[in-house]
């Protein structure tokens, strides 16, 4: 008997494109012959939809054995869809409720990083928009200019830019308040390469495998900002140019924020590899699976296929 894999995709969330990306993936690459598929779309507006129909989260959840989340940033990645699953006892791949709004949650991350004693950028966080031009003056006179301004709880780089100066640096962090960010990290800005590392669990007989680091090449005007990671002018290249000490620890780095996170099943840490040590930036619990995605080529480069790791993703969440 077949198993019926539900597919989430779409939601509420400024990734919504790049989640219908990442479940058509999902689609194409699950084993027809092992699991029949059902194609779950969620709507910007949060309405889910099943086979075209506008279809209450209940109903089709009950017809289901498992699902594979393909959303991305808010509801996919802070943890909201996460209890609608549990609340039908349905089960998933990924990291659950908690865990999901705890690493995608930069402050809390980087917290967590720096108790199990991780480098990490120096930041000044503000939380209230009244407070971002006194927390802008904080940043300057901590921080080198420039620096960097990032929401704390968006994904993709989306909103993430690099300023210097008083007034561009209070134009940044207000911009990013009028749209919407619950918060805002101004963050010190190391410079060095950067790499990210994917693991997954109970593969090839190890409790926690290490992929190899990736190294990220932006263009030279530019960072690994949202335009670069899909525009196709970011070099990826897996495994990266570091040295056989820093590719373990990175790999290291990558398991002890996934249990330091309180993970499951799989995650992806971005790092940068700087002259004074390898500095912990964030993990992505549903990291991208589009062609352009990170982790589907790290995963090529040590041999196991897309399909497979669907698979093995779909036992994990079974056996839970």
């Amino acid at each position: 008997m077949q198993t019926v894999v539900g597919v989430l995709r779409g939601g509420p969330s400024r990734e919504h494109d790049i989640s219908l990306k990442s479940g058509a993936a999902i689609l194409a690459h699950l084993p027809a012959d092992r699991y029949i598929t059902r194609d779950i779309y969620i709507h910007r507006n949060g309405e889910w939809y099943d086979r075209g129909k506008p279809v209450a989260p209940e109903r089709i959840l009950r017809q289901l054995d498992v699902v594979l989340i393909g959303l991305h940033g808010e509801y996919g990645e802070d943890g909201e869809v996460q209890k609608v699953l549990s609340r039908f006892g349905v089960p998933y791949a990924g990291a659950d409720s908690f865990g999901s709004y705890l690493a995608m949650h930069k402050m809390m991350a980087k917290l967590r990083a720096k108790e199990a004693g991780l480098l990490t950028p120096e930041s000044h966080y503000i939380e209230r928009a009244e407070d971002s031009e006194a927390g802008a003056r904080e940043a300057i006179r901590r921080f080198h200019q420039p620096v960097v301004v990032k929401p704390v709880g968006w994904g993709s780089s989306i909103g993430v830019s690099i300023v210097g100066g008083y007034a561009p640096v209070v134009a940044a962090v207000k911009q990013l308040f009028a749209d919407g960010a619950t918060g805002v990290l101004v963050e010190d800005l190391v410079r060095g390469k950067e790499a990210t590392v994917s693991v997954v669990e109970n593969l090839r007989g190890q409790a926690l495998y290490s992929l190899p680091p990736t190294e990220i090449i932006p263009p030279e005007d530019d960072f690994f900002s949202y335009g670069a990671k899909y525009s196709g002018a970011t070099r990826e290249i897996c495994p990266g140019n570091f040295s056989r000490v820093a590719s373990e620890e990175l790999q290291r780095l990558a398991k002890v924020m996934h249990r330091a996170l309180g993970l499951r099943h799989y995650s992806r840490s971005d790092f940068i590899v700087a002259p004074k040590g390898i500095y912990y930036l964030e993990t992505n619990t549903l990291p991208g699976l589009t062609t352009e995605s990170l982790l589907p080529k790290s995963l090529a480069a040590v041999g196991v296929t897309f399909r497979d790791f669907l698979s093995h993703l779909v036992n994990l969440a079974l056996s839970r």
